[in-house]
């Protein structure tokens, strides 16, 4: 097979040896002679997987002991409605920030469950760039904030900003988590589908600090309260098995590298390399402002929309898949998760400086 580079939004690239360990594992799990599709979850095998995981997360965010970590079924999509659910009362206020498709429909879910107000707004922008001037109502009940746009290719770079908030702090962190080193402590809670950084689809990540649950009046079904789930340490009900199997091996892959201070590194070389080539390249251009510019999701245009298409047949043809923007907003996006190599960027970066020479 000719080599494929997977550039993907999500469901995206995984690590060669995430997809060797666990096709082994599907076969026969640990030597158990069991599937790991098959394996009980109340099992003390699965138990060591569930223990494993949630360790090794706190170790590579280097959480404090306030924070436990959840692995809960759904994607962010899901956590739009349960955040609210859990921490807003009907006559409460909670402060969103409207920077991409994402936050959008994260502030149409909250609005069902109490008063939001938007602090701050990229809409003028088309979500091209990230509003830096904002202020948060002391009553808020939390302030929530989307950390990195996949769609239109944003990315908060300083996090600093919202820090001094004063309101507890909650995240969507779907498409950057553990990318990049932040202090993850200064949130009280933090959400992530895992398909892009963490796993497989159909498992959500959250990180929470228990002490800003229990507060809301409204009686809450015993799957969405947090709290249940807590408790029961993420086992409540069937957990999606092997999707939380390969969230641990992901989480294993990730401390291999040397942890997210060594993979932000090549993920900034990996970014730089792109954004370099298409400033260089009268051809193609950024779509983002540049000082907010993702390094996980780079969008760009072809100046010539005529040339759209036959660039990426282009890139179909040389193995790279996933090269096309999102059906809204057309172009090009190319997502550098943590698991593609600095060799898959050159190579991209490579049929673009040559497509862009032969068409002048």
């Amino acid at each position: 097979m000719k080599t494929i580079y997977n550039f993907n939004a999500g469901p995206s690239i995984l690590p060669k040896e995430v997809f060797e360990e666990a096709s082994q594992a599907i076969l026969n799990f640990n030597n158990t002679g069991l599937s790991i599709l098959e394996l009980g979850h109340r099992t003390d095998t699965f138990q060591a997987v569930v223990d494993e995981a949630v360790a090794l997360v706190k170790e590579l965010m280097k959480l404090d002991d306030r924070h436990e970590v959840l692995f809960l079924h759904g994607g962010a999509s899901t956590q739009f409605f349960q955040v609210p659910m859990n921490l807003l009362n009907d006559n409460e206020v909670a402060a969103y920030t409207d920077t991409g498709v994402w936050s959008s429909k994260a502030i149409k879910e909250g609005r069902l469950y109490g008063h939001v107000e938007v602090v701050c707004s990229g809409k003028e922008s088309g979500y091209h760039a990230l509003p830096k001037q904002f202020n948060v109502p002391k009553t808020a009940k939390y302030l929530h904030l989307t950390t990195n746009n996949t769609i239109h290719g944003t990315q908060w770079q300083d996090l600093q900003l919202f820090y001094d908030a004063g309101v507890p702090l909650v995240a969507d962190m779907s498409s950057d988590i553990l990318s990049r080193v932040v202090d993850f402590n200064q949130f009280d809670l933090i959400y992530a589908g895992a398909q892009k950084n963490v796993g497989a689809a159909g498992v959500n990540m959250v990180v929470v600090n228990p002490e800003i649950l229990g507060k809301v009046d409204r009686k809450l079904p015993t799957m969405m309260d947090y709290r249940n789930h807590i408790e029961n340490g993420s086992l409540l009900n069937t957990p999606p098995v092997f999707a939380f199997y390969i969230c641990m091996l992901t989480l294993r892959w990730l401390k291999r590298q040397g942890g997210v201070a060594a993979i932000e590194k090549i993920n900034n070389e990996k970014a730089a390399l792109l954004y370099d080539t298409i400033d260089s390249l009268p051809a193609f251009k950024g779509t983002a402002a540049r000082e907010d510019r993702s390094k996980m999701n780079v969008s760009f245009v072809i100046e010539d929309p005529a040339l759209e298409k036959e660039f990426l047949t282009l890139c179909k043809e040389n193995g790279m898949v996933g090269v096309k923007g999102h059906r809204s907003v057309g172009g090009f996006r190319v997502s550098l998760y943590n698991a593609m190599s600095l060799q898959g960027v050159q190579a991209l970066t490579s049929l673009m400086t040559d497509f862009a020479k032969k068409k002048g």
